[in-house]
């Protein structure tokens, strides 16, 4: 398991993959496209947002560009699974954006864009922009390949999807390669030794130095901030005077942020499984052990097991495989951290619940087959042992983001006892994840938390469920307060699962009403 948001529609398309990539750097230092340099010559962050909404001008060769729109088949494994195939209804772009925006005539990149054009042009209201969460994740795969949940949308607007900054096709963080990654995968992270720990710690160094030496170009300017400012640049290339958004999970942080930067060109937004923008680098981690481990309860109590028990059960097959790792089929073993990986995979969505139950007494059985399954799925690894980068470029984008840095010494002392009682589970991975995460990262963060305040813009609905368990329920109300009075509408999905739209009926409805015909619904709005 790695500390990200995570997203609806990924997850379902790893669940696919799980029951049921891209290209590798050689492993040799030859660096990718991003370009070498070495950590001591980065430059800091991008401009963050630090409460000035005053942008740089771009040139008229940017904002005035033309797109050339050619029909394409958007990538499949972006997740690391095959997808069902986008139809010909889809075509691909590449947008020109400034590498540095402080610099906004200077070397340019390429964010990779598709589209589904409105169904109806007659009654087009416009572009709809996505961001299926991550932050890492290939919005240029993820919207065609889950373009069924959107087609009440595509009658009246454009589908509009992208790779953000240092994802996929849009220059993407590349910072090991497989082999290093299926390395770190076994180490053990939750270390009981001090050379555990040692381990631990200098794989996580090594991973930074690693996306310096490989994506330095890149690195500093893959933040949200950057990611905001080239949608507000795909807004005016797209020829739209405002912008419509649907942002899940970490897209709901990305969506608040460009609210905040771009307060007068907000048109209908909506935000679905909401990241907490009061909550720091612990804070976050905390509330995912939170998440994780209230939804585990409800899925036991689903089973008509105990919350106590039913952890109980989990903690006990960890702890037995942080003893011995158990076999997993084709000489594989299944870890303690594959195993916690697995478990959280199917606990994204209530309907996926079955293959928890099915993998979890597999393992109890001696059989680590189904869970390292699972692990896999999430992890990006494909049939022949090759990972995507999804990963890299989810934690270049969060380190880029974050100031905070905690120590190994500050884990043990601080955060572990209070994350292990939280959740005995996820806790002390989420703890110890904070020391490793961004270890000896060479770009300074931008923020401690993201300012999102948009007091002038035009409403926002801010969309919460009260058993998601990567973003749990508490940052929806914090979201929509500050975003500020009038701008943020807060609506409650009674219900399990990570992201409403297209899971409830009721959420499903209001949506629409609001994308489609401006209804905007009451603040404080339940559905169940």
């Amino acid at each position: 398991m790695r500390r990200r948001a995570g997203a609806l529609v990924a997850a379902g398309l790893l669940l696919a993959a799980a029951v049921g990539c891209s290209d590798d750097p050689a492993g040799d230092g030859t660096p990718d496209a991003g370009g070498s340099t070495s950590p001591s010559t980065l430059d800091t962050a991008a401009p963050p947002a630090d409460g000035s909404t005053t942008q740089t001008v771009l040139p008229a060769a940017l904002t005035g560009q033309k797109l050339v729109w050619k029909g394409c088949k958007a990538p499949v494994k972006a997740y690391g699974s095959y997808a069902e195939k986008p139809d010909r209804q889809w075509q691909c772009a590449t947008l020109k954006a400034p590498l540095d925006y402080r610099k906004p005539t200077g070397e340019t990149i390429g964010i990779a864009l598709v589209r589904a054009k409105a169904q109806k042009p007659g009654s087009r209201i416009g572009s709809l922009l996505f961001n299926f969460g991550g932050p890492g994740g290939s919005g240029v795969a993820a919207l065609p390949n889950s373009a069924s949940e959107f087609k009440t949308l595509n009658s009246r607007y454009d589908l509009v999807s992208f790779d953000p900054r240092g994802v996929a096709e849009s220059s993407a963080v590349v910072c090991r390669d497989s082999k290093q990654a299926e390395a770190g995968f076994l180490l053990d992270n939750t270390p009981d030794t001090p050379a555990e720990e040692q381990a631990f710690l200098k794989d996580s160094r090594a991973f930074g130095a690693g996306c310096a030496r490989m994506s330095g170009r890149v690195l500093p300017h893959v933040g949200t901030s950057n990611a905001a400012r080239d949608m507000d640049l795909m807004r005016q290339v797209l020829g739209d005077d405002k912008l419509h958004y649907l942002g899940f999970s970490y897209g709901t942080e990305l969506g608040a942020v460009y609210a905040h930067l771009f307060p007068g060109k907000v048109g209908r937004l909506v935000l679905d499984a909401v990241v907490d923008p009061s909550a720091d680098y612990v804070g976050h981690a905390r509330n995912q052990a939170l998440g994780f481990q209230r939804a585990m309860d409800n899925y036991f109590k689903s089973r008509d097991i105990s919350a106590k028990d039913g952890t109980a059960r989990v903690v006990k097959l960890l702890d037995r495989l942080d003893r011995e790792p158990m076999p997993a089929g084709d000489g594989r073993k299944l870890t303690q951290g594959l195993a916690l990986t697995g478990i959280v995979l199917p606990l994204y969505s209530e309907s996926q619940w079955q293959y928890l139950t099915d993998a979890l007494a597999g393992a109890e059985k001696g059989d680590g087959t189904q869970l390292l399954a699972l692990a896999d799925s999430y992890n990006g690894r494909d049939e022949n042992g090759d990972y995507t980068t999804r990963d890299h470029s989810q934690r270049a984008i969060s380190c880029a983001d974050t100031k905070a840095k905690v120590s190994a010494d500050e884990v043990k002392s601080r955060h572990l006892a209070d994350f292990t009682k939280v959740s005995p589970v996820f806790g002390p991975y989420l703890a110890w994840d904070l020391a490793g995460w961004c270890a000896d990262w060479p770009v300074a963060g931008a923020w401690e938390t993201p300012e999102v305040s948009a007091k002038s813009a035009d409403p926002i609905l801010v969309i919460g469920t009260t058993g998601d368990p990567a973003t749990p329920y508490e940052g929806a109300r914090r979201m929509a307060d500050e975003l500020g009075p009038d701008v943020g509408v807060l609506v409650t999905n009674k219900g399990e699962g990570h992201g409403a739209y297209g899971n409830s009926s009721c959420v499903t409805r209001t949506v629409d009403d609001y994308l489609l015909g401006g209804k905007v619904p009451a603040d404080g709005k339940t559905c169940s």
